[in-house]
């Protein structure tokens, strides 16, 4: 029977990260999961690098609630069937939207989003994936003055933190991207920000680094983990792996592995759709562009422009309902010429999310040798090689970069 000292399971962009991590330090690491790395919620994202990031998503205001409500905004959508064992998390979700618990986040997240570029950049050097990063930042548009006016908080505390921010006009924005039509008011570029052209191959990457250091990847279900008298043990198609450690880096899929063996935390899913669309004409894109007023990205990635919905409220493996695409289409191509879609049908997935917008990283509460390291939110491939340091930090004896208190899973009270 194979043996390793660490089993890692999950090979999106955080579980891919923790093992190469772990490998590094001349740990033994098994990476386990049901597809390739990169291919599941990691596969979807806008490509953005957050390193400027100090305050999450906020809970909609009233204005917006009802035009959620009435199914008329492009930036979130839900299922009826589903609000009923989501509102724990909604009312959860906007008890944290306040001035002072967004500012709380801002502090408790800071060590994470400061390191969160330079931690990728050192392992695109090491897996020869220097090629996927672009340093140019991403811009935010604002197509109204109020909508611009409410950023202003974030503004003073981004200055207080030392980062870098320019406020552009019109003119100032077609200036860096001239395919864009003026159809705005404001925007905001933040320059210290990076983006990635192909977050799958970016993932694929560390991965392939990881087997040259001896890391093992293979498929199997992490619904099979069970526990033995002197650790843990998972059936995959390469037979039986024992393991005295287990790392779930299982994202919106964690649950599955955890309830089962009695640790319950409110996360939540938050469904997302993407496209890729060819430039028309001449047209095209340096940096992702937010149109805040909307609730979409258009992300320039090697398949062509990704265009990115906002959030949709629905259990996780429910049929795809991308309607938000028909909400959004018309601001989206007023905005930038958009040609033909890459893909027959949009691309879907979910992102898991605790209501204090923080993930899960250290050990679990009362098992032993289980770890935690999920629930990242709109922030996972941000975050995954820094999240990868802190738990090889915490897991080898080392002392951690950062006090991951905040990050611990008995803040809910487990």
């Amino acid at each position: 029977m194979a043996r390793r000292d660490v089993l890692v399971l999950g090979a999106g962009i955080v579980g891919t990260s923790i093992a190469l991590h772990l490998a590094k330090r001349g740990v033994s690491v098994a990476l386990v999961d049901r597809q390739g790395p990169g291919e599941g919620t990691s596969y979807g994202n806008t490509g953005v690098l957050e390193g400027n990031t100090l305050f999450p998503h906020a809970f909609p205001s009233n204005a917006s609630l009802l035009k959620i409500a009435l199914k008329q905004a492009p930036e979130a959508n839900y299922h009826l069937a589903a609000l009923p064992h989501i509102a724990p998390y909604l009312f959860a979700y906007r008890a944290n939207s306040t001035p002072e618990r967004r500012l709380e986040f801002a502090e408790a997240m800071r060590p994470l989003f400061s390191r969160a570029i330079a931690e990728h950049e050192a392992l695109m050097q090491e897996s020869g994936s220097t090629r996927y990063l672009r340093k140019e930042g991403w811009i935010k548009l604002y197509r109204s003055e109020s909508a611009f006016a409410s950023n202003a908080r974030e503004l003073e505390v981004a200055a207080q933190y030392g980062l870098r921010y320019s406020t552009l006009d019109t003119d100032g924005t077609r200036a860096l991207e001239p395919s864009l039509a003026p159809v705005f008011k404001h925007a905001i570029h933040w320059p210290d920000a990076a983006t990635v052209s192909n977050p799958l191959m970016v993932t694929r990457s560390y991965a392939a680094r990881f087997s040259q250091l001896a890391g093992v990847t293979l498929t199997g279900d992490a619904r099979k983990l069970r526990k033995t008298a002197d650790g843990w043990r998972i059936d995959t198609d390469e037979g039986a792996l024992d393991t005295k450690e287990v790392v779930i880096a299982l994202g919106p899929w964690a649950p599955d592995v955890l309830e089962p063996l009695g640790i319950r935390l409110p996360l939540a899913v938050k469904r997302g759709y993407h496209r890729h669309y060819k430039p028309a004409g001449n047209a095209g894109l340096t940096r992702v562009i937010v149109d805040t007023d909307n609730g979409y990205c258009l992300a320039p990635m090697e398949q062509g422009i990704r265009l990115t919905t906002g959030a949709e409220f629905a259990d996780r493996d429910a049929e795809p309902t991308p309607v938000q695409f028909d909400r959004l289409m018309p601001a989206a191509e007023g905005l930038f010429p958009l040609g033909a879609p890459v893909e027959p049908t949009p691309w879907m997935g979910s992102r898991p999310c605790f209501a204090d917008s923080r993930p899960v990283i250290g050990r679990a509460p009362g098992l032993s040798g289980l770890w935690l390291a999920y629930g990242h939110a709109h922030w996972g491939l941000t975050l995954g090689p820094v999240t990868g340091r802190l738990v090889a930090d915490m897991m080898t004896g080392t002392t951690p970069f950062c006090d991951p208190a905040p990050y611990r899973a008995e803040r809910f009270g487990n």
